[in-house]
């Protein structure tokens, strides 16, 4: 994972409906780290959902999970996010919102987690705002992996600054390239729920 290990709170501290953000959250951070390995294409195999929109994406996703090999997801994701040079979607935060790396929303992100105590590991050599981490910082927020659980003005000032400005177009970009096939059922999954939690912080 981009951030490395940090205390996590205890599920039974959390609302239930703060539990489920911080669970999809970091079902997005796990899979756009890295491809799936046989036990978590398992997990999200086994994965079931309502018949909202967002539950329906959360079925197709668990369906394709359960058809695909680790292999074949490892492919997958080379293709779209290494490539040779680079894969089909760059998926940082300066390129989508500046088209180039290391830019100012980067420095932006890296003010604000050091004034929230977020820290990235030593052996990760990613800039901070990829897509990933950015899932994974939010989850922990939610989850008081940095200290004591943001509350909902910290998280939404984080949303917006840092998620909301970019991630639902790199979303709809994952559902859309030539070589996402499981990718792009996640694809809808995360462009469908950073819509719910745009709508949702816009309430508050």
């Amino acid at each position: 994972m981009p951030l490395g290990e940090a205390q996590v709170v205890a599920a039974s501290s959390l609302a239930p409906e703060d539990e489920l953000r911080a669970h999809v959250y970091g079902l997005l951070a796990r899979l756009l780290a890295g491809p799936p390995d046989r036990e978590a294409l398992a997990a999200a195999a086994a994965m079931s959902g309502d018949e909202s929109e967002l539950g329906k994406a959360v079925q197709t996703f668990a369906h394709l999970c359960a058809r695909t090999d680790a292999e074949a997801a490892a492919q997958e994701y080379q293709e779209l996010f290494i490539g040779i040079g680079r894969g089909e979607l760059v998926p940082f935060g300066s390129y989508y919102l500046t088209g180039f790396l290391n830019e100012k929303p980067l420095a932006k992100l890296r003010d604000d987690m050091a004034r929230l105590g977020i820290e990235r590991s030593a052996d990760v050599n990613e800039p901070e705002d990829h897509v990933a981490a950015l899932m994974e910082m939010m989850a922990g927020l939610i989850r008081g992996s940095f200290g004591p659980p943001a509350d909902l003005a910290r998280q939404k000032t984080f949303f917006e600054s840092h998620i909301a400005t970019w991630t639902g177009h790199f979303f709809a970009d994952l559902e859309a390239a030539k070589s996402s096939v499981l990718y792009a059922a996640l694809g809808t999954i995360g462009r469908l729920f950073v819509d719910i939690e745009e709508t949702a912080f816009s309430m508050t």
